[in-house]
């Protein structure tokens, strides 16, 4: 009886995913770093969805940083401490935390946007727009094979 078997896994596009994934992190934290920013991936990633979208619920925020609650917990409050971010009590239900940006989130957020835009000049440097545009193509659908739409649900409200 033949064993189940793998396809060779650096044929399929999980492990490229995954390798660059950890790869564009370190690049995007190194970066930041390199240009004077304390701001990490997760914390910039959680200025941005709060300077789109207002005040949001906690849980809500663990969907976009893919933290459970104590890690989440953690980022917030070292934001808290940089002056980044506030946390409230929801007026209507007194077990929701809301989490704001504050102006100071704000600045450092509009002082990222530079940075980030040069990161993404090298991320993409050689690549040509018809790959660029296959490629997002490509994840768009791989993200509905996955019901990713599911995943981030709590944010469509």
């Amino acid at each position: 009886m033949e064993e189940n078997k793998l396809p060779e896994l650096d044929r399929t596009i999980l492990p490229w995913l995954g390798r660059t994934m950890k790869a564009l992190d370190y690049f995007l934290n190194d970066h930041f770093a390199s240009r004077g920013l304390k701001l990490t991936k997760a914390q910039m990633i959680l200025l941005k969805v709060l300077s789109n979208r207002g005040a949001m619920a906690q849980n809500s925020l663990a969907f976009i940083t893919d933290r459970d609650k104590t890690s989440l917990t953690r980022l917030i409050n070292t934001m808290e401490k940089k002056n980044f971010v506030t946390r409230s009590v929801d007026e209507n239900d007194k077990r929701i935390k809301l989490v704001d940006i504050t102006e100071e989130g704000k600045k450092m957020f509009n002082s990222a946007i530079p940075i980030l835009q040069e990161i993404i000049v090298v991320v993409q440097d050689g690549v040509e727009q018809k790959d660029l545009d296959t490629t997002i193509k490509v994840l768009k659908q791989i993200g509905k094979n996955i019901n990713v739409d599911e995943l981030t649900a709590p944010l469509n409200k």
